[in-house]
């Protein structure tokens, strides 16, 4: 673990990489808390600028409000490319495209001005919640939930495939039993019905009106519950096999998730 006083023996380049790319130091921490502000600032900045009445009021305290952020976020995303050693690594990776992507609408809007883009820009500048997606590597078990997914795709392949399964069988099956009077037209529109009915949604757009189909409504509710419950053991279960992550991010690349025992980067195999 790094400590503040470690800081002070690095060079100038490891000091900020440190500071920005990691967060068990009193520097880094500080710099991720205001990072998440920022963050949530901007996330803020976009829903009032989607509601008519505060844009009116306020537009121009918005737009200089967004326009600070944007270059706290660009001088941030340079100094990110400074500080690691293989740039185009970083740049390509998934928080280096977030990264920029979180600062090109501003720009883009620049270049798209007058009346006739207008529509244009407001659907650029939906692109900057992506900057909430930022929240996800300050947080130390991201990776171990990622890991776990992965870990449990091939289980929840095979639950899907059988929820699937189920759908159309119990949709044909329906299908017959309700017919076009009840409101079961095809064996797509019954898929549906057991999806809804399914997933406990129950919207009520089609309802059975015979016995035997309330019947089997009734069961599939029921099993509704039980499917629900299988694929969160699943992700549970991979969850407590999950390895121990560390905040610590390769000196080369720029990106973390990497186990407490790694000693070499799990991306591009530097020396961590």
């Amino acid at each position: 673990m790094t400590t503040s006083n470690d800081l002070t023996t690095m060079s100038r380049r490891d000091r900020w990489h440190t500071v920005i790319f990691e967060a068990d130091t009193k520097e880094g921490r500080f710099f991720d808390v205001v990072l998440i502000s920022l963050i949530l600032l901007s996330v803020v900045v976009v829903a009032c600028e989607s509601i008519e009445s505060i844009r009116l009021s306020f537009g121009f305290e918005l737009r200089v409000i967004e326009w600070v952020v944007t270059a706290v976020f660009t001088a941030e995303y340079i100094v990110r490319l400074l500080v690691v050693r293989k740039r185009l690594s970083y740049a390509v990776s998934f928080y280096g495209v977030i990264d920029l992507l979180s600062i090109l609408p501003s720009y883009l809007s620049l270049a798209l001005g007058g009346f006739e883009s207008l529509l244009v820009i407001r659907v650029l500048r939906l692109l900057r919640v992506f900057r909430i997606f930022r929240l996800l590597h300050l947080i130390r078990a991201a990776r171990q939930l990622d890991l776990a997914l992965r870990a449990a795709i091939g289980k929840l392949t095979v639950f899907l495939g059988v929820v699937l399964t189920l759908v159309i069988l119990i949709g044909g099956v329906m299908y017959v039993v309700e017919g076009e009077q009840s409101g079961f037209t095809s064996i797509p529109q019954s898929c549906y019905w057991t999806i809804v009915t399914m997933t406990t949604v129950g919207y009520g757009d089609i309802v059975p009106q015979t016995g035997l189909g309330r019947f089997i409504a009734s069961v599939v509710m029921i099993l509704g519950y039980a499917l629900i419950a299988v694929p969160t053991g699943i992700v549970t279960v991979e969850l407590t096999k999950a390895p121990s992550i560390n905040t610590q991010a390769c000196p080369d690349c720029g990106r973390g998730g990497h186990d407490d025992r790694a000693k070499h980067c799990m991306h591009c195999g530097a020396l961590l």
